[in-house]
């Protein structure tokens, strides 16, 4: 199995931005939202259960997941939330152990931003990297980028663990609130520790039968 640094942080946090320098150092990227974003498009394998309980109207016109109505049932009723989260999160986290198995890299990212929500993932991780920052910055990128308004955006924050708990949790953490180059720096340090880490898990390992 390679060397897996699980990637968290809340919405708005950068963990896209740490997980993309970390594949241009040479580490492979593995995103559970990519992959649950694959599920619920247009023939995605999720489509299929979601639309046999929640009904046909949560499927927009070309097929895929209706983000918007879907985000409002999961809102309103706590229990359409834990019914999506029961049929969406066993299959993604199938595929990304898959996608983990089957890589070469030096080392694998393995970004989920529902870490502790999901309670799955630990047992595959080597290190687990928090991506943390002010929640007046995470409110305010997500908003910038997603055109919602502050009160939604405060919903999702109060539906995702609290920057205490996913600190609890992290073995390394990355503190995104200072620009560019200096989340640039904080990344090459900790991919450096990591080759290290990596190499020295390869040469403990035992060989593959033959």
């Amino acid at each position: 199995m390679a060397y897996v640094v699980v990637v968290t942080g809340g919405i708005g946090s950068g963990k896209t931005a740490v997980s993309d320098q970390l594949a241009r150092c040479g580490a492979a990227v593995v995103d559970t939202d990519v992959i649950a974003r694959a599920m619920t498009a247009a023939g995605g394998a999720a489509m299929p259960r979601l639309i046999a309980r929640f009904g046909p109207e949560i499927a927009a016109p070309d097929g895929s997941l209706d983000r918007e109505r879907m985000r409002k049932l999961a809102f309103e009723d706590p229990g359409n939330r834990k019914t999506l989260e029961a049929i969406v999160h066993p299959m993604i986290r199938e595929e990304a152990y898959r996608q983990v198995a089957t890589s070469y890299a030096p080392y694998v990212v393995l970004v989920v931003p529902l870490l502790l929500e999901t309670g799955g993932y630990r047992d595959i991780a080597d290190r687990i990297l928090v991506v943390d920052c002010p929640e007046a910055v995470q409110i305010e990128r997500t908003m910038r980028r997603s055109g919602l308004d502050r009160a939604q955006v405060e919903r999702i924050l109060q539906a995702q663990a609290s920057r205490a708990e996913r600190l609890a949790v992290a073995d390394d953490v990355i503190v995104n609130d200072d620009g560019l180059d200096a989340l640039t720096v904080a990344v090459q340090r900790l991919h450096t520790r990591y080759l290290r880490a990596a190499a020295a898990k390869s040469h403990a390992d035992p060989p593959p039968a033959r």
